[in-house]
């Protein structure tokens, strides 16, 4: 369990907050964001194949020209990759090809599940983060037992430190690829696959970067919505913008780390009685309706903006994570003291502290009141913490 002391309160939020300034990482090995410079970027697919499993020769005379220089096999007995598509430069793609070879002879590529990792090329970074997952075709049932036949996709770009922090994106986002992937000899490669390929980044990675440049200042808003699971509604703008924001409240939200499913039902019953948070953006700026936030999301603002203006997304993302995690220890905090002041009156007294210092306890009591549901002592204590906040918020 994440535990914060309250004495340590102010530095340890700081220390959250600065993570900009303190892990330069992302800065040096995400070249050009400082000057706002777009990060290169590129993709590879290759066509894997068992060598046991059987191919048409009609598939085969397709590709045959374009395979004689472009494919890879370990051993006769194992697997061949064959070069589809890529938009590294010629001099790098063997050097991917040999590396994805040694990942496959050794296991290290399951089929559906990415893998990520920094990797060597003959690239202005000499050095890129590597995202590579193994797509396999489903098995024909004339040929149930045959070596399953699939495209390993490759998406590079960055560090492997920042493209971990997008994983659970890129691999949905590669998942989406699998429909188009079924067609016979990819006749759709230019007109499906090799546009999607190329807008990875920008679908995968970017998404929290257009969400604060659009909203500015008002992103303390969407953080609290996220926290307090309000439906955030999004007017007068295309889907992606739509997309955009519905993946920045998720991203931003603690669905997932709370313990059980009777707590997170209660918490979207608590929200329900909560106005949505509106989004118009037929202004330019975009117009922000029933807004509500509070002194700990205020605080992260200038992070945020901060990132947003050096360009560089995996920072963004680091200080989302950044905030969660901050909410989460603060929770933890308030359930330690609320286990305590049951049987401590100085206890109760350091719950009210800590919810007036951490300016996050509108937040904090909403989920300790879906936590508690059901214990009547725990709901006692937090009667009364509810009391003095909204003493406190009284009295400005």
């Amino acid at each position: 369990m994440f535990t914060s002391q309250t004495s340590m309160q102010t530095s340890s939020f700081q220390d959250s907050i600065d993570v900009e300034e303190k892990d330069t990482d992302y800065d040096n090995e995400e070249m050009g964001y400082n000057q706002k410079i777009q990060l290169n970027c590129y993709y590879t697919i290759y066509l894997y194949q068992g060598t046991r499993s059987e191919a048409t020769a009609e598939g085969n005379v397709a590709w045959s020209q374009r395979r004689t220089d472009s494919t890879a096999s370990t051993s006769q007995e194992d697997f061949s990759l064959t070069l589809v598509d890529s938009s590294l430069p010629v001099e790098a793609e063997p050097e991917l090809r040999c590396y994805i070879s040694r990942r496959l002879s050794k296991g290290a590529l399951l089929g559906g599940m990415g893998n990520i990792a920094a990797v060597e090329l003959s690239v202005p970074e000499a050095a890129v983060g590597c995202y590579c997952c193994l797509l396999e075709q489903e098995r024909s049932p004339e040929q149930p037992d045959a070596d399953g036949n699939g495209y390993v996709i490759c998406l590079m770009g960055g560090s492997e430190k920042g493209l971990n922090l997008f994983r659970l994106e890129l691999d949905k986002y590669v998942q989406g690829l699998q429909s188009s992937l079924q067609t016979p000899e990819l006749v759709n490669l230019e007109t499906e696959i090799r546009p999607y390929l190329s807008m990875w980044y920008e679908e995968s990675v970017m998404h929290i970067h257009r969400v604060v440049q659009m909203v500015q200042g008002s992103i303390s808003f969407l953080l609290h919505a996220a926290l307090s699971h309000i439906h955030v509604e999004v007017t007068n703008a295309d889907d992606r913008t739509k997309a955009d924001v519905a993946r920045f409240i998720k991203a931003a939200g603690l669905q997932g780390l709370v313990q059980e499913d009777t707590t997170t039902a209660s918490l979207y019953k608590a929200s329900e009685a909560l106005t949505d948070l509106v989004i118009d953006c037929s202004t330019s700026p975009p117009t922000l309706s029933n807004t509500v936030s509070n002194r700990f999301c205020d605080d992260w603002i200038q992070a945020f903006l901060n990132a947003a203006e050096r360009c560089n997304p995996f920072l963004l993302r680091q200080i989302l994570e950044n905030f969660k995690l901050k909410a989460i220890q603060d929770m933890n905090s308030l359930k330690r003291f609320i286990r305590q002041a049951e049987s401590s009156h100085y206890a109760l007294f350091r719950c009210c502290q800590f919810l007036q210092g951490c300016g996050n306890g509108d937040v904090l009591l909403q989920n300790a009141h879906a936590e508690h549901r059901g214990l009547p002592e725990a709901c006692s204590i937090i009667r009364v913490l509810d009391e003095f906040l909204s003493e406190q918020q009284a009295q400005g």
